[in-house]
């Protein structure tokens, strides 16, 4: 939120302690307004997949995994249809989704190498299931951050790169 709509909704009187709720609010929903398929990952420490677009729906799954990549395929107002590794889909309200990329390691053992070759030295191995922050991804290697330990991990090895759509 800028500076000037702040100043404009002091001068009609909105109080001090609404600001900071409509500011976290405003940066979650401009970062999911955009057109599905996408790719997003799991913004808190506890996320909630529904049946249907509504809090009213059945919940599905608990999700305890902050950063856990998800595939946006279909968007109802505040909610996002969304898919994870296994193809389970549901809905997430947007505030539980993050804009920043992530990824999945869905081999057994997947070498974390020092550049994007095969080749290159291995400097960490991640195991099936380990989640991190994506970063570029070019000659079929992705560079990959689990917790500051960073390198570059074979694309066909993770989950949550590449094109949105094309993803099973």
């Amino acid at each position: 939120m800028n500076d000037r709509f702040k100043l404009l909704l002091l001068a009609l009187g909105l109080p001090l302690l609404l600001l900071p709720l409509l500011s976290q609010c405003s940066g979650s929903a401009v970062a999911q307004d955009r057109r599905p398929p996408y790719w997003a990952t799991i913004r808190q420490d506890r996320a909630v997949m529904r049946r249907g677009p509504s809090t009213e729906m059945r919940a599905m799954w608990e999700y305890h995994r902050r950063g856990m990549p998800m595939r946006v395929i279909a968007i109802i107002e505040n909610w996002r249809q969304v898919q994870e590794v296994d193809g389970t889909t549901g809905w997430m309200h947007q505030s539980l989704l993050s804009p920043q990329r992530g990824a999945m390691v869905t081999s057994q053992r997947a070498p974390m190498r020092v550049r994007p070759d095969g080749t290159s030295l291995i400097a960490y191995v991640a195991a099936r299931g380990v989640v991190g922050r994506l970063g570029e991804c070019r000659d079929g290697y992705c560079e990959l951050d689990v917790g500051g330990r960073s390198g570059w991990i074979a694309a066909d090895a993770i989950w949550g790169d590449g094109d949105a759509s094309a993803a099973h």
